[in-house]
């Protein structure tokens, strides 16, 4: 990718929060914190899933594509703000700022269209369970996450394109914590109008169109869970899909209210903060509470690895 040589900006500035004052040690180390939990809470959910044969099912090997989208969006932001919050603003390059914008952008791509194989993986299971083994096979699962990263990957590549031919000319300061698209778009001396469209044209295939699946496909999850007729077969066959459900809903929660109030940056910064930091945290912790099998493989795996060490 080139840019443009007559580009004057070389770094640039992200204020982050400047009302922290003698709070910003203690919100550092809650970052911090946070970051190593989600890092980690990923990674043995990832390990578990692998390492346990009765975990190699559709729904866990998305489970497993989706912690590594979280650790993904958690390392592109988290640790480039440990310093913002720190030092009270800091520069980065704006190479490097463009680059962070591209991962950011990747993982929450990825985000949206796994969520959305997830949501038709529940339907399939709750609405289809004879013909679940024969939909949701593994061959169609790797398809599923492949094209999901392909799709990705096409849609950031005339992106970048397009961004590589704008003209930065100053200022070079973004009232943000990570550089997001309208920040960077603020800082462009040429026209940006076609960078809009083109950021709108992205919400249909990869923000609309999955949240309207995901929708449909909880129409006809719960239509078919109203029809047990036991209290118990209900309960028991809404769990499956109730994790699953909290997790979409902080998600698009969040993007939701940020689109709502896109010119109050206070608030911005706030649900900013939920999506990129916390939603991350919270994905493995939901799962891993409300999953018996999850538990009880996490508890198989610690005691193998503690015989293993006393066998040394």
């Amino acid at each position: 990718m080139q840019f443009s040589n007559s580009n004057t900006v070389s770094d640039i500035v992200l204020l982050g929060f400047q009302n922290l004052q003698s709070y910003r040690i203690s919100f550092f180390l809650l970052l911090l914190i946070i970051y190593c939990v989600t890092v980690c809470a990923n990674l043995l959910i990832i390990l578990v899933v692998s390492s346990s044969r009765s975990l190699h099912s559709p729904m866990y090997f998305f489970l497993t594509q989706l912690s590594f989208s979280d650790i993904l969006l958690s390392t592109t932001i988290v640790p480039n703000m440990l310093p913002i919050v720190l030092y009270e603003g800091n520069s980065v390059s704006f190479i490097g700022c463009l680059m962070q914008f591209y991962f950011f952008l990747a993982s929450e791509m990825l985000e949206c269209l796994l969520l959305t194989v997830m949501s038709y993986d529940r339907y399939q299971a709750i609405c289809h369970p004879l013909h679940y083994t024969s939909v949701m096979t593994p061959t169609f699962c790797v398809k599923a996450v492949v094209l999901c990263w392909v799709m990705m990957i096409v849609a950031i590549l005339p992106f970048s394109i397009t961004m590589s031919y704008l003209w930065f000319c100053g200022p070079n300061v973004i009232d943000h914590f990570f550089c997001d698209l309208d920040p960077i778009l603020e800082l462009s001396c040429s026209d940006t109008f076609l960078m809009k469209i083109e950021d709108m044209i992205l919400m249909i295939p990869f923000v609309l169109c999955p949240f309207t699946v995901i929708i449909m496909s909880y129409i006809y999850i719960i239509i078919t869970i109203l029809k047990i007729p036991s209290v118990t077969g209900r309960q028991k066959t809404f769990s499956t899909c109730s994790s699953h459900l909290v997790v979409v809903s902080l998600f698009y929660g969040s993007l939701i209210f940020i689109y709502l109030f896109p010119n109050t940056e206070n608030i911005k910064k706030i649900f900013s903060i939920f999506y990129t930091v916390i939603t991350p945290l919270l994905n493995p912790i939901i799962y891993s509470l409300n999953n018996r099998d999850i538990k009880l493989e996490f508890k198989k795996l610690k005691s193998k690895l503690l015989s293993a060490l006393l066998m040394k």
